[in-house]
């Protein structure tokens, strides 16, 4: 309640925040343009692979360029300015940066990125929630060990369910479903690159014209980043996950009360407490009034008669019971919440969500059918979207990550439909990623 007031304390003190960003893209530059507004933090360098492009969208979102001149970390420092370069290890390395905020979008690399700043000292928020969905919880771990803390960060919709979530715990309320919305259709899951703007409703040269990345899009479209959302929110709240994927039954906002129940009362879950994702279609395409596409929400349950008597003397809209009762914020704005996650971070030593658990796991699975010799091209692409699985089912078969099934060539037939196991890939093993992902997998028994 109180991060504005410490953050202008941290201004009196002339004893800001200081931050390193790796990655100035979208994302990086929603947050970049709330930064100037934020008393008590200082950004003190951003390591990015074009400078260049780092620089122009600085300009694109206001920055004063004299706030650009330092060429040096230790000159950027002393004189409350940014440098700006694409040496991301001098920047988790300096002595300086309290808090790394890792914003390139590319799971192996974050990987690299976030080890390399536990290694020395640094807490870090974590953007690349790719990496996370693979790795989380071993991540969350050696955090810990190093004395640091790592978050999903705030703006993204994870560390708001897991708010959400929080606040129902909090509160005394058992926690029946929580998630997101999302445009969806079963189809989707076959989209690539080339059919995702139709899908949109958008032309190719609205989408062009808009300089919107396809692949990208596609990885929202298909089902992959809803999938790798819940993941994380799963391992971060305890929360389970359907036994054979997302279900995305369709619902406005009134009637998240009425599905998000187990199936025993009408609703869709196999059981109480677990992760779900919301559809803004109907099963025909219909688009639904007041959906809940761009937002996140938590269902509750009135456990006695004088809560649910509450839930009704108070208006408060449930299911037909009264026992079921939706809390939602029906928007996110991304990057430019992430300084909750870094204020959090820094002033309370408290993550905006993290990994406790290995509850869940985004498998790979075919779009159509591969053959050996073809190589996989991770999310929103040509080759393989993203299915929620339980962790145990995903262990129990070997199945690829999604995150680690980028440039990975296929040795064996996979069918349309079929999760990738890594018996199916030449895997790099070399990578920090490929090494923390196996180290995972050997730390737990299910």
């Amino acid at each position: 309640m109180n991060l504005y007031a410490k953050l202008l304390q941290r201004q009196a003190e002339n004893r800001p925040i200081r931050i390193g960003l790796i990655g100035a893209g979208k994302f990086g530059s929603m947050y970049l343009a709330q930064i100037p507004k934020t008393p008590g933090v200082h950004l003190v360098g951003i390591a990015d692979l074009s400078p260049d492009a780092a620089r122009t969208n600085l300009a694109r979102v206001g920055w004063n360029p004299d706030q650009l001149k330092a060429t040096t970390l230790d000159q950027a420092v002393k004189e409350g300015s940014t440098c700006i370069s694409d040496d991301w290890k001098s920047l988790v390395r300096h002595p300086a940066i309290d808090i790394v905020v890792e914003c390139t979008g590319s799971p192996l690399h974050a990987v690299d990125h976030i080890l390399e700043a536990f290694d020395h000292g640094k807490h870090v928020v974590n953007v690349t929630v790719e990496a996370d969905a693979f790795c989380g919880p071993l991540l969350a771990t050696r955090a810990q060990t190093a004395g640091v803390v790592y978050s999903l960060a705030f703006g993204d919709q994870p560390a708001l369910i897991c708010d959400l979530v929080d606040w129902a715990r909090t509160c005394g309320f058992p926690v029946v479903a929580a998630g997101r919305g999302h445009k969806w259709l079963p189809h989707f899951c076959e989209s690539t690159p080339e059919t995702v703007w139709g899908y949109y409703g958008l032309t190719p040269e609205q989408a062009a014209r808009g300089g919107l990345n396809p692949k990208m899009f596609n990885s929202f479209l298909d089902g992959s980043k809803p999938s790798i959302e819940s993941t994380a929110v799963s391992n971060a709240t305890g929360l389970g996950v359907p036994s054979n994927g997302l279900l995305y039954p369709p619902a406005s906002v009134e009637d998240i009360p009425y599905v998000t129940r187990p199936i025993s009362e009408g609703g869709v879950l196999e059981r109480k407490g677990m992760v779900e994702v919301i559809s803004s279609l109907e099963a025909d395409g219909r688009q639904i009034p007041y959906d809940i596409r761009m937002g996140v929400w938590v269902t509750v349950e009135a456990e006695t008669d004088y809560i649910k008597n509450c839930f009704e003397e108070y208006n408060a809209h449930t299911d037909p019971s009264g026992r079921y009762f939706t809390l939602y914020k029906r928007w996110h704005l991304i990057g430019l919440e992430v300084g909750v996650s870094v204020a959090s971070v820094a002033l309370r030593n408290e993550p905006t969500g993290v990994a406790t658990n290995w509850n869940a796991d985004v498998v790979a699975t075919a779009k159509r059918d591969l053959r050996p010799g073809e190589l996989l091209d991770g999310e929103g692409g040509y080759t393989v979207w993203g299915k929620l699985l339980p962790a145990s089912t995903s262990k129990k078969m070997g199945g690829l990550p999604l995150g680690l099934a980028h440039g990975v060539k296929v040795v064996r037939p996979v069918a349309k439909g079929q999760s990738v196991s890594w018996d199916d890939v030449a895997m790099d093993t070399t990578t920090h990623a490929y090494k923390i992902r196996r180290e995972m997998e050997a730390g737990y028994s299910f």
